[in-house]
């Protein structure tokens, strides 16, 4: 065996194919941005801001003429306290049933009188739908406001 040491050629294989350099990714957070903003953009658009504490309600007020009325109805007073009158005498309020009983005592022997409601401006909406609710379970169906008539 023979041992070429001097003339033989040390030669390097070079296996990479075009010396390419990698890329490094790079996000790119200007779109990122521009999206975000246009979202919250739309939620402080769409988005209601209404407080109901706030609100300023101002009734009851109609106009046109009275209509005919049928024999003897049934007057309930509510005022912005929640008391209760019927037919101008004063009652206490211990329910809704309770108050059931007392239209039923004022109609007599009515089977299917009308109840007006005259309720204050300044009542609560609970107290109005107690006089209709005990008018509901004594059995009366016709119910009826009162109003004043706007001021000119």
């Amino acid at each position: 065996m023979r041992l070429c040491t001097a003339n033989a050629k040390t030669e390097t294989m070079n296996f990479k194919r075009g010396l390419r350099r990698r890329e490094e990714p790079e996000i790119n957070l200007i779109p990122m941005i521009d999206v975000l903003l246009v979202i919250l953009i739309f939620m402080m658009v769409t988005t209601s801001y209404a407080k109901f504490s706030e609100l300023q309600i101002n009734l009851p007020e109609a106009g046109g003429e009275a209509a005919g009325t049928q024999a003897k109805p049934i007057n309930v007073a509510v005022d912005a306290s929640e008391h209760y009158a019927i037919n101008n005498q004063g009652l206490s309020f211990t329910g809704v049933d309770a108050l059931a009983a007392s239209l039923k005592n004022a109609a007599g022997n009515q089977t299917d009188p009308t109840i007006v409601i005259n309720a204050d401006a300044k009542a609560t909406h609970q107290s109005v739908i107690n006089v209709m609710e005990a008018a509901r379970r004594a059995g009366y169906g016709r119910i009826t406001f009162t109003t004043q008539s706007q001021q000119k």
